[in-house]
Order: structure tokens, then sequence, then C-alpha cells
């Protein structure tokens, strides 16, 4: 049996992982999908200082708290950003880290940073009162079927958790199992550039599936058989 903590992107909550958690359950495994501050069910503790560090601190208390080990830890879009600085706190705890579509930041790159700059530009234009608005499913290639689901359930995200930079001393290398999965089904294509630059990196395995953005909620069969192989 082994044990997964899925950790979502912005605007989402824990709800996105439901396909690919119950999958996973199905063969056996024991599954974590924490919603982080501010989003999803926890969207009432909504405040302007929510940063990263407050989104990195909710997934290291549910590996404290839950006493994980040997994780195969996932993170989606920016969640990228979260389980990076995870694995930088607690590398021992992490079997292999999984980066689904997702922001690999270096030390001192916030969000924003990471971000194609016409889509940085756009969420600076878009904030209001700390927040960023959700944006539409389509624009992220949602399949047809479940775009108004994700746009009833998406909620405003903490703005200010994009722009806080990264704080990296560089332990996060030290687990030695990574995966970049890269969804080419959408344009801009947050994780072409990520997944191009590992394709070449012997540490990395690096893996490609035609779906838009939201890989758990298009494909979510696919998906599991790719964390599946990291059991």
């Amino acid at each position: 049996m082994a044990t997964f903590v899925l950790v979502h992107g912005a605007w989402q909550g824990g709800w996105c992982w439901k396909r690919v958690a119950k999958l996973l359950r199905r063969a056996g495994h024991d599954v974590f999908t924490p919603t982080l501050t501010g989003l999803g069910e926890r969207s009432h503790l909504f405040s302007k200082d929510i940063d990263l560090d407050t989104h990195i601190t909710d997934v290291l208390a549910v590996i404290e708290w839950e006493e994980l080990s040997e994780i195969i830890l996932c993170g989606h879009s920016y969640g990228g950003m979260v389980v990076t600085g995870v694995a930088d706190h607690a590398p021992e705890k992490i079997r292999s880290l999984v980066y689904l579509d997702a922001l690999v930041p270096d030390d001192g790159q916030n969000t924003l940073d990471c971000l194609p700059a016409e889509a940085a530009s756009g969420l600076r234009d878009g904030s209001m009162d700390g927040r960023a608005a959700p944006g539409p499913a389509e624009a992220f290639s949602v399949n047809a079927d479940d775009r108004a689901w994700v746009d009833r359930r998406n909620v405003a995200h903490p703005f200010r958790s994009f722009e806080q930079p990264i704080r990296l001393v560089g332990d996060w290398e030290k687990v030695a199992r990574r995966i970049y999965v890269y969804a080419t089904g959408w344009t801009p294509g947050i994780g072409r550039p990520y997944f191009e630059k590992v394709s070449h990196e012997t540490e990395w395995r690096a893996v490609s599936v035609e779906c838009g953005h939201y890989v758990m909620i298009d494909v979510p069969e696919e998906l599991t058989r790719i964390l599946l192989a990291e059991v």
C-alpha cells in the first residue's frame, strides 16, 4: 500500500481529485487531498494575508498530523510551488515528487515569475481586494461535460500567494524520484518549458498526456496509471 498526497492548483480545492482518489483507493492505497487555506470548502477562511508559506504549511501539517512517510506527493499547476516548498522542508518523507502540468520554481521565484508573461499580466490586472478571480474552465480546455462543474466549484484565489517568492535551500532535490506530466491540449501550456527541460535530465521521468490543463478531471484513469507507476 502506498500513500498519495495530491495538492490542487489555484482556485480549486481537494474536490478536483475525487475521481483519481477513488481509483487509487480502489487499488488499495491511502490518499490525502488537502484543500489549501482560503479555497474550496475552506474558502470561508479567506484572508489577504494568506501567502505561499500558508499553503506549504497546510500540506506539511497533513504530513505531520497524519504521520505520513514514503509519500508520493503530486502538485498540479500552482500546486507545483507548494509541493516544491514541502519537499524542501521534508525530503525524507517523500518517495516520489510528481509535477502535474505544474510550475517548478527556482529559489527566489514567485508564481508570477514562473508563468508566461501574458498570463502573469492577466492575473495582476484581474486581481482585486487581494483576490485573483478564476478564469473560465473553457480557457483551460476542460472537457465540455465538466466545465459547468469546474466553474461552479472554483473560487477566487489569495493573490498574495502568487506574489510571495519561494525560499529554497535545495533539499527538495534530494527526492530521488521526480516526474513531470505535461498536458499538451491547451494554450498557453505552462508545462511545456518544464517538460522540455527535464526531458534531458536523468533525475526526471517526463510524460505527456493529450488533454487540457485539468488532467485529473479530463483523464483520471490515465493519470491514475501514471501515479501507480510510482508505487
